[in-house]
């Protein structure tokens, strides 16, 4: 088992939008948005946890090369009953940012889950709506 070998390649600028779902109950969408989460506001914690995410890629995925990370931007949109997240990761590199941005996405709808998952449980402890969901690679961008 080896790395593929990247050192022919040439630097380009390399940007990838990632993005995820995660579903939610309406009451507990409500106490995000009021701000009403014990643990505080899943959506900050998210977005700080993406950026470590994206930056700790290589240490997680044994295939993924270290990359010099220039940009980053984390975006998410509330609806009734789900959160969606979406991150575009940028850097000029010989490989693309693909693997960055999916951990980034991965990673906020885990913190997110984890800050509300005590309102999401029902009675025996289960969580019958809760689900991540449409974690894709929306749009890859590599200008040579």
């Amino acid at each position: 088992m080896s790395m593929i070998d990247i050192t022919q390649k040439m630097e380009v600028f390399r940007e990838t939008t990632a993005s995820g779902v995660i579903h939610l109950k309406p009451e507990t969408i409500d106490l995000i948005q009021k701000n009403g989460i014990k643990k505080g506001n899943p959506l900050q914690v998210a977005e700080a946890a993406a950026l470590l995410a994206v930056k700790q890629t290589p240490l997680l995925l044994p295939h993924c090369h270290p990359i010099p990370i220039q940009n980053i931007i984390f975006t998410a949109t509330i609806s009734k009953n789900k959160i969606k997240i979406s991150m575009t990761v940028a850097c000029i590199a010989k490989t693309g940012v693909e693997m960055e941005a999916l951990v980034g996405v991965s990673i906020a709808l885990n913190t997110i889950w984890d800050m509300v998952k005590y309102l999401e449980k029902d009675e025996n402890g289960q969580y019958p709506g809760t689900k991540m969901t449409d974690i894709q690679v929306e749009k890859k961008i590599k200008k040579e």
